[in-house]
Parts: C-alpha cells; sequence; structure tokens
C-alpha cells in the first residue's frame, strides 16, 4: 500500500465519522420533538442510522492469475430510520395529543446516542492520528532523499 492510498483510507474514515456524529447530534437534537401517533402528516421524528461499507480493490498478485481484495477505505452506503415505534406519552392537554390523548416522541435513548458519540468521536480521533502519521513519514521519506 502507497503512502497516497493510506491518506486516501484515513480520509474515507474521516468523512465517514463526520458524517456519523453529524447524525449522532440531529438524533440528540430532536429527541423531545413531538408527532402525532399513526398520524402521517405529523409523524415523530425517527433515529437516523448511517451504514458503513468497506471500499475494496480488485489487485492481482505479479506473475499470477489470482486475485485478491484490498480495503481501501469506507463508505456511507446509505442512512437508514429507525423503524421502532415511538414513544408514547400521555398529554392529553397537548395540541399534537391525538383521540386518546397521547403524543409520540422519537424512540431515542440519550445514554445509547451519547455512547454512540463517543465511540465515533474515537474513530475519528484514530483516524487523525493515521493520517498524521502517514504524513510523518512522507515527510520523512522526502527528508532522506534530499540527502
Amino acid at each position: 500500500m502507497g503512502i497516497f492510498n493510506s491518506l486516501a483510507v484515513s480520509a474515507s474514515g474521516l468523512t465517514a465519522e463526520s458524517l456519523r456524529l453529524d447524525l449522532i447530534a440531529n438524533n440528540i437534537a430532536n429527541m423531545n420533538t413531538k408527532g402525532r401517533p399513526d398520524d402521517p402528516a405529523n409523524p415523530p421524528y425517527r433515529r437516523r442510522i448511517p451504514v458503513f461499507a468497506q471500499i475494496l480493490e480488485q489487485v492481482s498478485a505479479s506473475g499470477s492469475s489470482l486475485s485478491s481484495v484490498r480495503g481501501t477505505g469506507v463508505r456511507v452506503v446509505q442512512v437508514l430510520e429507525d423503524a421502532r415505534p415511538p414513544r408514547l406519552a400521555y398529554e392529553p392537554a397537548d395540541p399534537m395529543a391525538d383521540a386518546l390523548g397521547y403524543v409520540a416522541y422519537p424512540n431515542i435513548n440519550i445514554v445509547n446516542e451519547m455512547v454512540n458519540m463517543i465511540s465515533a468521536a474515537r474513530s475519528y480521533e484514530a483516524n487523525v492520528t493515521a493520517l498524521n502519521a502517514a504524513k510523518d513519514i512522507a515527510l520523512k521519506a522526502l527528508e532522506i532523499g534530499r540527502g
């Protein structure tokens, strides 16, 4: 793997984790938004989850007809909405309440979101560290080349 490939792998990880952090922040910001149960015109917010996929590259072994794959990064292939039903709260005085007096809230657990945020932040930091290490290696190689 060349130096530019390692930079590209780290950059793809940074992009993916950045989107993941944005989605988590959006989930937390909308966790108290109201909706009307079973009303398609006023649905509650649904938690959004990124789906990552490895970017693979076909490589062939030199002098051989055998080929293999190697990872060249990660990408977000889609953003899913959580399929779990919303959390219902009995608030009959609320204007968003249905005929039975229930208001629908997103089924978002703040503890899970914070754990996911810490995980995404650590992954982002790891990609920054790998990117900086690759950059330092490239700079040292250039210094050696100068003689």
